[in-house]
């Protein structure tokens, strides 16, 4: 396996393919997943000659199963010293779900010349949970119960949640896919439980609105309207307002995990910003 060790020790695989003179894509994967979750969008890039990069956020998939430095800070200083340890220039970070909060506080921190773009995919900025400042947002009971479900049994939850409102196989007429479920339930397993419940208070109570303010670069914002996971009123509409130079796309119906549902409609339309 390819891995590269951060300053604390913690080993983080990682996934580098194509050639090395290329347009680099980084793909940033959701919450309790891996760089697996990005397999449909890499193998598209590829095939495109485009250099395609994942990796497994500590205490997930492959990397080192953490007990601490589960949170936003950590996970951006891992990025940090992974772009330079490549040396990457220009690269166009994308970023799924709890993904869209790292590229976020990454890239607000990264030294120049590091990102030319980046890509919020069912992002959970600016925050999820409910405050006095974020009256729409999700109360933190709702949390607290991923959390209460985890420590019960974990393998269960990690079926429930595919199986229902993260691919929208809850909704009328849908037709699940016992393939995409049980390869959620493989990726999800294959983390810590420890780091894996520690991370749904960093993508929940996480407050990127300074962080996306900081963001120079294009970055393109891509939501569906029917996503139960992060609802898209108090996520994309907010963040692409606080954005510099931010463009909002609005996928009518599409659910959380639309880069599987409908990867034909997303990937076309990551190529065309990445081209742009």
């Amino acid at each position: 396996m390819t891995t590269f060790t951060t300053s604390d020790g913690t080993g983080i695989f990682f996934k580098d393919w194509g050639p090395r003179d290329a347009q680099t894509i980084v793909f940033h994967h959701g919450w309790p997943l891996s760089a697996d979750d990005w397999d449909g969008q890499m193998m598209f890039f590829l095939d495109l000659g485009y250099r395609v990069i994942a990796h497994d956020r500590r205490g997930h998939g492959r990397s080192t199963q953490t007990w601490t430095g589960n949170e936003m800070d950590t996970y951006a200083r891992d990025l940090i010293e992974l772009a330079a340890a490549l040396d990457l220039r220009d690269a166009i970070h994308v970023g799924h779900s709890t993904g869209g909060g790292e590229v976020a506080r990454y890239v607000a921190r990264s030294e120049p010349g590091r990102v030319a773009k980046a890509v919020l995919i069912g992002a959970v900025p600016p925050v999820m949970v409910r405050s006095d400042k974020n009256p729409g947002g999700l109360p933190i009971e709702i949390f607290d119960g991923f959390r209460a479900a985890l420590v019960a049994n974990r393998a269960q939850f990690y079926l429930d949640v595919p199986s229902g409102p993260f691919y929208g196989y809850n909704r009328p007429g849908a037709v699940p896919s016992t393939g995409v479920i049980e390869n959620w339930w493989r990726q999800g397993m294959a983390g810590g439980a420890k780091a894996q419940y520690d991370c749904i208070k960093a993508f929940s109570e996480t407050d990127f609105t300074e962080d996306l303010k900081a963001i120079e670069v294009p970055t393109l914002v891509m939501h569906g309207d029917d996503d139960q996971i992060v609802p898209y009123a108090d996520s994309a509409p907010l963040s692409a307002d606080l954005l510099k130079n931010g463009t909002l796309k609005t996928y009518a119906g599409f659910d959380h995990g639309m880069c599987t549902t409908r990867p034909e409609v997303l990937n076309a339309d990551l190529l065309a910003f990445v081209r742009a």
